[in-house]
């Protein structure tokens, strides 16, 4: 066997098992999605993607309401209502922060920035009450504006992408600074002129990151939203769960695909600038 024969079977071989782990990664989203238009019965009965019977009764429950004055499009968007915020003040304010953390040297910076990443090692589920009490002696329970879910995240309060700015930060050479300081820019001018380009695909990452966590977290809105009409579609699929009637599950993952289906939309239409921003990052210091 000659070079160039060896070279393409081995091609062939890397695409083969790319095409079989893809596959196997894959099938459980369309099996979701063609479990839409199963019955109960026909969905347990295997794990085949074509149903036998196909049914719009999923689809046509899925629009229903729950609760008299919510339904699906209405919590698609009140979610958003609060993740495009949540995106925006996430990439400003921990951009902000990167840049003094990276770029600048003061007095209790090492100190500080050890105790930005200490909070990674802090789970979120020991914050609850506390943060819970705080927002409530502010009034900002059951905000129509969604307060609590968007006002701490002006503060940089998350410490992995402040994190992960910083280390892209550190391979943009400071010379781009000193000479952007030299043509007159000042601190947010080189901010915005030099080094906020050369992050485009860590800010990207950032955004990608902080909207899929946002339309997915459960959490935050089930202790700080209670109007029913106000409910995001993470509590919507819940609220679609009648557990004294039965599960129609497939009014359960139709409802479920609904509220995923921007988030898969967002990342594809963003996936290469998402990926060299990963990528750079963790080569970055």
């Amino acid at each position: 066997m000659n070079a160039r024969t060896h070279k393409k079977l081995t091609l062939l071989a890397q695409y083969g098992i790319l095409l079989l782990v893809g596959t196997v990664m894959i099938y459980p989203l369309l099996w979701m999605a063609m479990s839409t238009f199963k019955t109960n019965a026909d969905m347990f009965n295997g794990v085949s993607l074509l149903p036998r019977a196909w049914t719009l009764d999923g689809w046509r429950d899925a629009m229903a309401d729950y609760g008299g004055d919510l339904d699906i499009w209405r919590a698609m968007v009140n979610t958003y209502r609060y993740v495009l915020p949540k995106v925006l003040f996430t990439v400003i304010s921990c951009t902000l922060a990167a840049y003094g953390f990276g770029r600048f040297r003061f007095r209790g910076r090492g100190a500080m920035f050890g105790l930005m990443l200490s909070m990674l090692f802090l789970p979120q589920v020991v914050l609850n009450v506390p943060q819970y009490i705080l927002f409530n002696q502010f009034g900002w329970i059951n905000s129509p504006w969604y307060a609590p879910l968007i006002v701490p995240t002006m503060f940089a309060t998350e410490s992995y992408f402040v994190f992960m700015l910083v280390q892209f930060m550190r391979g943009i050479p400071r010379e781009l600074d000193e000479a952007a300081t030299i043509d007159g820019c000042g601190s947010l001018q080189t901010l915005w002129r030099v080094i906020a380009p050369l992050l485009r695909p860590a800010l990207v990452s950032v955004a990608l990151f902080q909207f899929m966590w946002s339309s997915n977290d459960f959490m935050g809105p089930l202790l700080y939203v209670t109007t029913q009409s106000n409910k995001p579609a993470s509590l919507f699929v819940k609220l679609s769960m009648d557990a004294d009637a039965g599960f129609s599950w497939n009014r359960v993952l139709a409802v479920s695909l609904i509220s995923i289906l921007p988030s898969l939309l967002v990342f594809f239409a963003a996936q290469k600038q998402f990926i060299d921003g990963i990528a750079a990052g963790s080569i970055k210091g």
